[in-house]
């Protein structure tokens, strides 16, 4: 354990869990958030940025430029579907892509509550195939995100199975939320160990995103989607989160149905852990064993 991991969790329950318990404006949220990002994430003085639009819809995207004729990381950024972006990202991203020798995509998806389900896994869907329409190899794209954004790319990793399009080279997801309907134990039972997510907000997140979609839905929901023939997932999640199941559970259906699944289940570290790399050990060593793992994936590392 780091000397970190508890100041780190220390600062979120004091400031972060009761400010998301109580915040109502999504642009008062979106706003912060970008503000915090800028001076907790650190983008590092020589990342290579650029903005470009994928698919027929066009949706924006912020590009990582870090090795060129590379992977592509196709990154979701997470957000409860209200708030966060591209930027508020992008300094994880540029640290994932150096370790991993690759490029990262960082899709503006629309939020809720201005643009509800299933607009933001119709933008995911519309910048796979808007990479593959640029010339990118589908076995040469990796989705990933975190939180929310896991869940979508999870749920597009659904979809494209379920519409037999080519597959990507594997996923990831930082502490995904991949069930809606929150009826994992550790939804309850970590209520008040999470030292961030405000477990009872979960009713209006549901409202402002599906309204009237059905949340056990696979396009929310990846749990309840199908996987055979997906590739590999890599999943990870805290033992005190509330979404803690999400991961365990999504775990058991994706290798009940044949994919290859590794799962990092950090002790006692804080929703999307990831995200504080740069002042959290942990953080770094999850985004060092991701980027081993996405080296090895068989369509990037010629095995088969």
């Amino acid at each position: 354990m780091s000397v970190m991991r508890p100041l780190v969790n220390l600062g979120l329950r004091l400031m972060e869990k009761p400010y998301l318990a109580r915040v109502e404006d999504p642009a008062e949220i979106r706003e912060r958030f970008e503000r915090k990002a800028r001076f907790w994430f650190g983008m590092p003085r020589d990342a290579r940025l650029g903005w470009d639009r994928l698919g027929e819809s066009g949706v924006p995207a912020l590009w990582v430029h870090e090795a060129e004729s590379a992977p592509v990381i196709l990154y979701f950024h997470g957000g409860g579907y209200v708030f966060g972006s591209p930027r508020t990202h992008a300094a994880m991203l540029v640290r994932l892509a150096r370790l991993a020798g690759a490029s990262a995509c960082l899709p503006d998806y629309r939020l809720a509550p201005e643009h509800p389900f299933p607009a933001a896994i119709e933008d995911a869907r519309a910048c796979f195939d808007g990479l593959i329409t640029q010339g990118v190899a589908p076995g040469k794209v990796i989705i990933g995100g975190d939180s929310a954004g896991g869940g979508l790319a999870l749920a597009l990793l659904g979809e494209l199975c379920r519409t037999g399009a080519p597959m990507p080279a594997g996923a990831f997801a930082f502490s995904p939320l991949t069930d809606m309907t929150f009826s994992g134990d550790s939804f309850r039972a970590n209520a008040q160990a999470d030292p961030m997510l405000p477990a009872q907000r979960a009713a209006e997140l549901v409202g402002m995103y599906l309204r009237s979609a059905d949340p056990a839905d696979p396009r929310a929901s990846p749990l309840f989607a199908d996987f055979a023939g997906a590739p590999a997932v890599f999943l990870t999640a805290g033992t005190t989160e509330i979404l803690l199941d999400d991961t365990r559970r999504m775990a058991q259906r994706l290798r009940a149905q044949g994919v290859a699944v590794e799962v990092r289940i950090g002790d006692r570290l804080p929703h999307v852990w990831p995200l504080f790399a740069r002042i959290l050990p942990e953080g770094r060593a999850t985004m060092r064993d991701l980027a081993d793992w996405i080296t090895r994936l068989p369509a990037l590392s010629g095995g088969s």
